[in-house]
This record gives C-alpha cells, structure tokens and sequence, in this order.
C-alpha cells in the first residue's frame, strides 16, 4: 500500500507546519538499494512539493562544501545552488538498505543528490582512513557541526572505528554543539556485530542513532561518554518484531547555543500495529479437546488484540 508515502507526506507537512531550517535524516530513505521508478517518482514529487519554494532560509553553511559532498555530482549544498530555489534543505546519510551498489557505486540518494533534492553526506569510498569533516552550520549564536558516518559494515567499521578521525571545527571547537548521526547496529548481536557507544568520541553532544527500528526518540544520557543519544527509529513498521509496536514519533530539535531540546512528535499516519505473545504452554488453552483448541487460539488472540 502507501503506507510508507502517507507517512513521509506528514514528516515533510510537519517540517512545512513547524516552519523548520532543515531535515536530517538517519539512513534508509528506501528500503531497498533499487527502489522502483513508482517509488523514485512518488519520493521526489513530495520532495519537490514540500522542500523546493520561495522561503528563505536563515542558516548560513560555513564549512568546506567540496569536501562534505566530494562524492556528489554538484559538491554544494543546495540551496545554494543558482540553478535551485530550496526551501527546505534535506540532508541525509545513507543506510544499509539503500546503501551504494553495482556499477559506479551508487545508490538511490545519489540520484537524488544529483537531481539537488537531498544533501547526501557521510560517504565513504575510501575505506582505508575515514576522516568524519562535519556540516558546519550557523544561525544567530548557535553553531552545528554535524557528523556523518553512513552505513558500513559492523564487522568492518569496529576493526576500522580506531581509526576513525572526527575533525573538530578549527575556531573555538567546544562552541559547537555537535550532533554525530549514524546507521550501525546498536544492540549488541554478538562480537565486532555493533557499534558500542564508548566508541564515539566524548566531545559530541549529541548521537543520532539510525538503523534500530524501535522508536527511543527521548534522549537517554550516557554518562560515561557525557552525551546524549536519540533513537528516533523507522516511521512505519517493516517487520515483525516487539519494537515495531511502540509508537512512532519524529523529533523537532531546537539549539540555542550548546544547549538543546527534543520534542517529540507522534505520527498520526501510521498504520496500527499490535505485538504480543501466547504461550500455549503456560495457558489453559492446552486442557482443550484438540477439536476445539484452534477456535479457542483465535478467540483467545482477537481479545488479546
């Protein structure tokens, strides 16, 4: 169905409503790497209904342009772009479900980095020295510098994160207010099978954590690193699994300065969904006559639900 559209129509009418400088995403525009010319079409005409106009935007972008979006066709961000009238600016890494393959090594968000509807940053293709250079953003006071490591391997990226070099902003760096976004396994699945947060460096302020579909979209402390780290997780369920339950939520983040706020907001085009278990073990169900047990299964699963 058009689940997915439906609720990516209300992320960018939210974004429109609350009048926003930006969207940043965490990974997996598209669930797949080769998403259908229906899905292409649908996906940049919202884009283009909501994030191209006349509005100006108030964000002055500081950093070196050729080096965030080397890999991009036009290496500038896009409302800078003579050719293009932005209104909101998208910008996004890419997951392991979109991520870069075949020919050229690209992905969907090449395609549409190239068409100038998404700032596509935090692509590596050179995995032998990783050196993160952040977005650097101003508006009034308050400076951003945004990391961006998209999807790469577990396995690889804990052998590689050693070597991993986040370049701080050359003045005054601890007057940024610096946000580290990601698309890695963060639930330990096993050695060198996630991405442990000791392994992000202490002077970000705050993680955005893609991948992970449960939405844990209020910032939880960490207080060995002295972050914070927001979960915000898929807007519409893909799988079957306990964490898809919880309800969905997008964030408006708001920066003064260093300090910062998360409001979530919940999505109200999400399809419901409801996830529970029933162990015919532990339940009376298993003292019914076999001929009747399944009727009672099912009624015993339509009260539940």
């Amino acid at each position: 169905g058009d689940d997915s559209f439906n609720t990516f129509e209300e992320i960018l009418q939210l974004a429109q409503d609350k009048d926003v400088d930006f969207i940043l995403l965490g990974g997996d525009l598209f669930h797949d790497s080769k998403p259908s010319p229906l899905c292409l079409h649908k996906c940049i005409t919202l884009l283009r209904k909501y994030c191209m106009g006349d509005k100006p935007i108030c964000v002055e972008f500081l950093s070196n342009q050729y080096e965030n979006f080397k890999h991009c066709v036009n290496p500038i961000v896009n409302y800078e772009d003579p050719n293009l009238n932005i209104s909101i600016p998208v910008y996004s890494i890419h997951g392991n479900h979109d991520d870069p393959a075949g020919f050229g090594r690209l992905s969907s968000l090449d395609l549409l980095s190239a068409s100038g509807l998404v700032n596509y940053f935090g692509k590596w293709t050179d995995l032998s020295k990783i050196e993160i250079n952040p977005l650097l953003m101003r508006k009034g006071r308050s400076k951003l510098a945004i990391y961006g490591l998209s999807y790469i391997k577990d396995e690889r990226l804990s052998r590689l994160f050693r070597d991993v070099t986040a370049v701080r902003p050359a003045d005054d760096p601890d007057s940024w207010m610096s946000i580290f976004v990601l698309h890695q396994n963060r639930a330990d699945r096993g050695p060198n099978n996630f991405i442990s947060e000791k392994m992000i460096p202490d002077f970000i302020d705050l993680v955005m954590w893609g991948h992970e579909h449960e939405c844990r979209i209020e910032p939880e402390w960490n207080d060995e690193r002295g972050f914070f780290v927001t979960q915000p997780g898929s807007p519409v369920a893909t799988s079957l699994c306990e964490g898809e339950a919880v309800p969905k939520h997008v964030a408006l983040l708001s920066v003064m300065d260093k300090k910062f706020k998360v409001s979530p907001i919940k999505l109200e085009t999400v399809r419901p969904f409801a996830f529970d278990t029933l162990v015919l073990s532990k339940s009376s169900l298993r003292d019914q006559d076999n001929c009747h047990q399944k009727d009672r299964v099912c009624c015993s699963c339509s009260e539940v639900f």
